[in-house]
């Protein structure tokens, strides 16, 4: 099976598709129809060589993507407030009046950015290695971060688990499982159709839930040897300051490396060792993704086919696309 070069992300009740040219976002409203906003994308790697080596990529692809994530969301979530609006003006009776078109700004983009790596370092990153510390195993750098490490990854599954209970975010996972069975369709060569999609599964070796987990276990790894290394050169074990200045400092080498490990996982996912080597990834899916619904699915694969050029972009949909 090829492995393409085709990513995406659930987002409220849609999908968004990401190939080498385009970024596609598709949209079902309430009253049935589906808005798509597509816009033409290269990678900074392609554009710029140098940021194409080897664990640079990953880091680059890491922060690159976050923001076309965190964008993508706020157009989803500008999308239902809209609706949500116009519902609000029927019940009362009164004519729904659209708001001026806001430019975008960079600024506020910026600051999701930086908010929402802020609160993943504080809670996924520091409080582990503040609790470890207070376990008084800081001496032994390996037991340190084998701890820290598994708190992390039971924190992250923890918070998976329990929100995968709200209703918004059930939907969303159905429609993160329509993403990766339209992805899968597409990587067989099948028909791109929602009852064909719907046969295939819904766990994918190069999922971003698969990536953190990658990335939380390549750290143990990683963190411990830099741990191990600043105890030889000083005498004594890092402070937890030190410890996180060191940790958050090597932060790119983690995500680059994690991010050739899950390409390269996509590329050998038929070979044995492989599949077992991608089964906790697999595991951890079967939590953020659900079975979606055909409607969900048609959703996901007009998102697909708009990110590859299949079909105009306001072909699919008989309302004019939200930009």
């Amino acid at each position: 099976m090829p492995d393409l070069n085709i990513g995406g992300q659930a987002v409220i009740e849609g999908v968004m598709m990401r190939s080498k040219d385009r970024i596609s976002t598709a949209i079902r409203l309430p009253n049935g129809e589906i808005v798509i906003k597509t816009d033409d994308y290269q990678s900074l790697a392609n554009r710029y060589k140098i940021l194409n080596t080897p664990l640079l990529r990953g880091a680059v692809a890491f922060i690159e993507m976050l923001i076309i994530g965190i964008k993508t969301l706020n157009f989803s979530a500008d999308i239902a407030m809209k609706e949500a609006d116009k519902e609000e003006a029927a019940k009362k009776g009164t004519e729904y009046n659209e708001p001026a078109k806001k430019k975008s700004n960079a600024f506020m983009l910026g600051l999701s950015v930086v908010i929402a790596l802020g609160f993943g370092i504080g809670i996924f990153f520091f409080t582990p290695l503040w609790i470890s510390e207070l376990f008084g195993i800081d001496k032994n750098a390996v037991s340190f971060n084998l701890m820290a490490g598994t708190i992390r990854i039971i924190m992250f599954v923890l918070y998976v688990w329990i929100i995968s209970f709200f209703g918004e975010f059930k939907r969303i996972f159905q429609y993160h499982g329509a993403e990766h069975k339209s992805i899968y369709a597409y990587e067989m060569e099948d028909e791109l159709t929602p009852e064909r999609a719907a046969t295939h599964t819904r766990l994918h070796p190069r999922c971003g839930t698969s990536f953190i987990l990658i990335v939380a276990l390549l750290a143990i790894f990683i963190y411990a040897i830099a741990d191990t290394i600043y105890a030889i050169k000083t005498g004594f074990p890092p402070s937890l300051g030190t410890r996180f200045a060191i940790h958050f400092s090597l932060l790119p080498i983690v995500a680059g490396s994690s991010y050739e490990l899950l390409k390269l996982s996509g590329k050998t996912r038929q070979r044995n060792v492989t599949k077992v080597l991608i089964q906790p990834g697999l595991w951890l899916q079967r939590i953020t993704t659900k079975e979606p619904s055909i409607d969900q699915l048609e959703v996901a694969l007009i998102a697909l086919k708009s990110s590859l050029g299949l079909v105009p972009s306001d072909s699919a949909t008989d309302r004019t696309p939200v930009s």
